[in-house]
């Protein structure tokens, strides 16, 4: 199958020639190792069954027959196998080049007892998720983040997805098997990547976290809080069986812990921008997982689900959006917030860049009123904004599902379907 080029690609390009080693994580089936392998001159797969306790032993009596290869040599699954990160650090510094190793990994090591250095000035990080619409052919791509942090006129765009074709890729989400399938079978595979989440990969990330059925009712939990602050006191309530006592929270704790150390879910942090007044700000991360359709699989549900749910449907094209922005900012070398004060005034989410630039976006399904809403909601936020200390915002956006046309309205507002976007 040919290789779809991924936004990735270049980064990593990027982080070859600036570090000694990268570090790619991000959730399982996701694309980590094919999207190395492109770059890679030399593999070793610690995962595979076949030889995964002689890659062990030969870390144990000589680790410098593993790392040797033409660079760069790409160790897939290196949690496996947590003692080669020192190796890796020390190889490099011996060698003294960039772009020696490409390391991915699906989950962080359950322990950090064969890990000595912090991997500080060897190792660059890269987190990849799930394809974004612009990645999987979803998006026309006609509106460039980037163009608009930079304020380029004249854009606009032809929306081609209907209100039915974004409850479809929000089941399937942004996994690259699925793309090659039919509708019915890329929606299995969220399925089955939600069944391996249940049977197995989280008591691999902690063996003592083996209660099946209660990783089902965090899930399914956590699907109908996306784009919220719950807290966890609130999820414990919600997944506690009434006939029973349920776990305690710090059981819970260890459950959230192993799901985020698996990349299924990515919670988001608050912005705490400079206001023109003192304003206490909710600084409790809002919960996302990394890709939507594992909210849909925890929920057993599919696009016609959606369709005759739409307050459902907009929490979870939410979490479809807030993955798109993630892909799309983490190019521009930019970070994507939520906004949301003691008074309820909330942005769903901040795009700030590195240098300072930043912009305010609202995520909505679509139609006139939920739009009206959405722009009186930035443009309350921009004018309580200190723009002497944080300069004005390089844009304001409505992100939407449906609508004819991407555009800039008269009053600088743009309205974007998520159809038209890209990084």
């Amino acid at each position: 199958m040919e290789y779809r080029k991924r936004i990735v690609d270049k980064l990593l390009e990027y982080r070859l020639e600036e570090m000694g080693a990268v570090l790619i994580e991000g959730p399982k089936w996701c694309g980590k190792t094919t999207t190395a392998e492109q770059k890679a001159n030399s593999i070793i797969y610690l995962s595979d069954p076949a030889m995964r306790q002689q890659y062990i032993d030969m870390l144990q009596i000589n680790p410098s027959i593993i790392l040797n290869g033409n660079p760069p040599r790409l160790i897939d699954e290196w949690q496996v196998a947590p003692q080669i990160w020192d190796s890796v650090r020390a190889e490099v510094d011996r060698r003294r080049e960039v772009g020696q190793f490409i390391l991915t990994g699906s989950a962080v090591p359950p322990s950090s007892d064969d890990i000595y250095h912090s991997g500080a000035g060897r190792y660059a990080w890269l987190t990849m998720r799930t394809m974004s619409l612009w990645e999987s052919g979803d998006s026309t791509g006609e509106i460039s983040l980037k163009d608009i942090f930079e304020g380029k006129e004249g854009m606009s765009g032809i929306n081609k997805q209907t209100l039915e074709n974004i409850a479809y890729l929000t089941c399937r989400g942004g996994w690259p098997a699925s793309l090659s399938l039919n509708q019915r079978a890329s929606q299995r595979v969220a399925v089955n990547y939600y069944d391996a989440i249940v049977k197995s990969d989280v008591m691999r990330a902690n063996k003592q976290l083996n209660d099946a059925e209660t990783i089902r009712r965090i899930l399914r939990s956590y699907a109908r809080i996306q784009g919220t602050q719950t807290t966890v006191t609130v999820i414990l309530d919600d997944i506690s069986p009434a006939d029973s006592s349920g776990i305690s929270i710090n059981t819970l704790h260890s459950y959230l812990k192993a799901l985020k150390n698996i990349f299924v879910t990515e919670d988001m942090p608050s912005w705490n921008p400079n206001l023109k007044s003192k304003t206490a700000i909710r600084t409790t991360d809002t919960r996302y997982f990394t890709d939507p359709s594992i909210a849909t699989a925890s929920l057993g549900i599919g696009p016609n689900d959606l369709i005759n749910d739409l307050k459902t449907f907009g929490l979870i094209f939410e979490t479809l959006c807030i993955r798109d922005l993630r892909v799309y900012s983490e190019a521009i070398d930019g970070t994507v917030y939520h906004y949301r004060d003691k008074t309820g005034l909330e942005c769903d989410a901040v795009v700030h860049l590195r240098n300072g630039s930043y912009g305010l976006i609202e995520i909505k399904l679509g139609g006139d009123n939920a739009i009206a809403h959405a722009t009186e909601t930035l443009t309350k936020l921009a004018s309580k904004i200190d723009e002497q200390k944080m300069g004005k915002p390089k844009f304001l956006m409505v992100l939407t599902a449906v609508g004819l046309y991407a555009y800039k309205r008269a009053d600088g507002i743009w309205i974007v379907p998520i159809g038209c976007l890209k990084d």
